[in-house]
């Protein structure tokens, strides 16, 4: 965090206090959390990462937490009839308190829909694709994208190879066959781009990273996209979230931060020690002793950074 923390002072305009009105008309850039599993089901350290200037944060990663994850890589904090506990509620509504935008992205869809019929404040998808193009778990099915739209809230699409062909390769073509169908489903107002250079590994032809984004919107625009349209994807669907959320916080300016406290047993769970996905762990960590397990590091942070920059950089008109 502190590394993160330091290059944004450095190259961009960052503060703890961050606010839409303070990214206008700037160059900005956003810290996220991926995966709730980074606060270790604590509402002080969630109000912590705010204060330290994260506005964003993923419910789940590759594993569960208080939110069900999309992911079957562990078999363990498994419920049932329970996608998004007691507990997961006190976050999403911390969160709205804070100012703070829920990303659903990782998330199963029963934790999406919970979430969505819960959050006072519109939430994104902040990298995930059209289920409906390519069938991959990670993706949005067309009634969730219904939700969001009800939600007024906003997804950003994937370019990982496996979330637009459900293949190894791809094309600009398929990347903007996801934009025509959620464009088609909900409109173009609740279309933003993921992304996901930071964390996934191909990409589709073309589109290998963000100098190439004018290829895509030249795809679009010859798919009559318009211009406004097209504005309103890459920066100004997001803004008005933004915008939102924060007026959603300025509502409930009043209410007192959230005590509320996970039982014991819901975190009495290896999935909470485990560093690295199933394949690279060593041999049987779920049986170890919690000492000899620490060695796998901070709770379930797998392969990625626990604190990343939002795959958007605002270049605010």
């Amino acid at each position: 965090m502190s590394v993160l923390y330091r290059i944004c002072c450095t190259f961009v305009s960052v503060t703890a206090e961050l606010n839409i009105s303070e990214i206008r008309h700037k160059i900005a850039c956003l810290i996220s959390i991926e995966g709730g599993h980074s606060i270790d089901s604590s509402l002080p350290a969630l109000r912590m990462f705010y204060q330290l200037g994260v506005r964003s944060m993923a419910l789940t990663h590759n594993c569960n937490t208080p939110a069900e994850s999309s992911s079957k890589l562990y078999n363990v904090y498994q419920r049932q009839n329970n996608s998004l506990t007691h507990f997961g509620k006190a976050v999403v509504e911390e969160m709205n308190r804070l100012g703070m935008i829920v990303d659903l992205s990782h998330s199963s869809w029963d934790t999406a829909w919970a979430v969505l019929n819960h959050s006072k404040a519109p939430v994104i998808f902040s990298h995930s694709s059209s289920y409906s193009i390519c069938s991959h778990s990670r993706n949005v099915p067309d009634w969730l994208l219904n939700e969001l739209k009800r939600n007024r809230g906003l997804i950003m699409v994937n370019l990982h190879n496996n979330f637009i062909s459900c293949k190894d390769k791809a094309n600009i073509s398929n990347v903007a066959d996801h934009f025509d169908h959620i464009k088609k489903v909900i409109g173009a107002e609740s279309i933003g781009i993921g992304g996901d250079f930071d964390g996934a590994l191909s990409f589709p032809q073309g589109l290998e990273d963000v100098s190439k984004y004018p290829a895509l919107i030249q795809e679009l625009l010859h798919r009559n996209w318009t211009e406004n349209e097209l504005a309103d994807v890459l920066r100004r669907n997001f803004l008005r979230v933004f915008e939102e959320v924060e007026r959603v916080r300025d509502v409930l300016h009043s209410n007192h931060p959230s005590e509320v406290q996970i039982p014991v047993e819901e975190v009495q769970n290896p999935c909470r020690l485990v560093l690295r996905p199933p394949s690279k762990r060593k041999e049987r960590p779920f049986n170890q002793s919690p000492s000899s397990r620490a060695q796998f590091g901070p709770p379930c942070l797998l392969i990625w950074p626990m604190v990343l920059l939002l795959s958007i950089i605002f270049s605010i008109e």
